[in-house]
């Protein structure tokens, strides 16, 4: 068996590195020149953590990681805190793996890192793709032409291979804005941001706050109304203030942060709508090619990971049956990273709520939460954290299977 996969970003890399672990020939067909990531922090639960370890990156993933005490929610005026959730070391004892705050791009580096330089070519613009009864091809501009068994689509939000198999449909544009920055962990700490993840609620507006790069640097995300000068760019600059002209209002620690911040960016926000089949006999989606999501449960990275295991390890325990060990991972992972990226949607109505009276039920509600959740954690976190990749596959995850969100 030989897999093609277009796309070497976190989805592409974490099943490179699952096939390569299972002796499967593959090749991985990258547009980019080298391999790095843009973009900023991410968050990752001990769902998508485990498979890393999985993969050998334990020792790598605690050097780079910020074990995060807790996920505090709280009011954007008053800082109030209306629900606080454990995180580590208690996530950890509780679902069997840690939770860790990344940099992007630090995440994608330990995981190239480890894949052999064999199985990847860079330069590599992919012009067509296409299927036939024996196999596939890519076609590429220069004119070459890679033949396979099988293709992955781990070509992200714009993937082509989505487009020629399953669904020519553009991207759902949120109305939303990401705006976005790093400060040093000075600064930070003189604001007094402790090491937690921070939600911070507010009318039509939300922001996101946690440390990275091993506790180096610290990560905020501020989503609000579309702008229109915003792109579809992790690299696009932004105005400091413009950003605090949209956060006017708010706390002053968070105004402070914003005002601390050298470099801004901004992103226009957008997710895919979901799909009812990722699968052809020959052909896959992944990653965001599969389930582009909102960033509001912090899953979009965890998901495409959670597909790389379970694709990986389809395809070496079905041996030679191609069409069965996709339709296999399909049937596994399509409604639970469905239900993330609707999930993830919903959220914002929750985090950007301005009706008072929504926002009194919303506050009630996680008060509710503070007091009977069990050990703290809500059914939606005990959904997402306690998936084992290996036990889905494996057919042995019926606990997770009784849980409900």
């Amino acid at each position: 068996m030989h897999v093609i996969l277009i796309g070497c970003g976190i989805a592409g890399a974490a099943l490179s590195l699952t096939l390569q672990k299972a002796g499967i020939s593959h090749l991985v067909l990258e547009q980019a020149s080298e391999l790095s990531e843009v973009g900023a922090g991410l968050q990752q639960s001990p769902n998508s953590i485990r498979v890393l370890e999985y993969l050998g990156l334990k020792d790598e993933l605690a050097r780079i990681g910020v074990p995060p005490a807790a996920h505090l929610f709280k009011d954007y005026k008053t800082g109030e805190v209306y629900l606080k959730t454990p995180l580590m070391p208690k996530v950890k004892e509780f679902f069997g793996a840690p939770y860790y705050h990344v940099h992007r791009a630090d995440l994608l580096d330990i995981m190239v890192k480890a894949m052999d330089p064999e199985n990847v070519r860079l330069n590599c613009k992919v012009v067509d793709v296409k299927e036939n009864d024996d196999g596939v091809e890519v076609h590429l501009s220069d004119g070459t032409v890679e033949k396979g068994d099988v293709l992955i689509g781990s070509d992200g939000l714009h993937s082509m291979v989505r487009e020629k198999f399953f669904a020519p449909e553009k991207p759902r544009p949120s109305g939303c804005v990401a705006w976005r920055g790093l400060v040093p962990v000075d600064v930070a700490q003189k604001l007094g941001f402790e090491r937690n993840s921070y939600v911070w609620m507010g009318p039509h507006r939300s922001a996101v706050l946690y440390y990275v790069c091993g506790g180096d640097l610290f990560n905020w995300v501020g989503i609000g109304p579309y702008n229109d000068n915003a792109k579809e760019s992790w690299s696009q600059t932004g105005s400091r203030d413009a950003a605090l002209n949209e956060y006017d209002g708010w706390n002053e620690q968070i105004r402070e942060l914003i005002a601390g911040t050298e470099s801004l960016f901004m992103t226009n926000m957008i997710d895919r709508e979901p799909l009812d089949r990722w699968v052809t006999d020959r052909v896959a989606l992944m990653g965001d090619a599969a389930h582009a999501m909102m960033p509001y449960h912090a899953q979009g990275a965890g998901q495409s990971i959670e597909d790389a295991w379970v694709l990986g390890r389809s395809l070496e325990m079905a041996e030679s049956d191609i069409p069965a060990a996709l339709k296999k991972y399909e049937n596994l992972r399509l409604d639970r990273a469905n239900r993330v990226l609707l999930q993830s949607r919903a959220a914002e109505n929750l985090f950007h709520m301005s009706d008072p009276e929504e926002v009194s039920r919303r506050n009630a509600r996680f008060a509710r939460h503070q007091q009977e959740d069990q050990d703290g954690f809500p059914v939606g976190q005990r959904w997402l954290y306690s998936y084992d990749a290996e036990k889905a596959v494996m057919g042995t995850d019926d606990e997770w299977r009784e849980l409900s969100w």
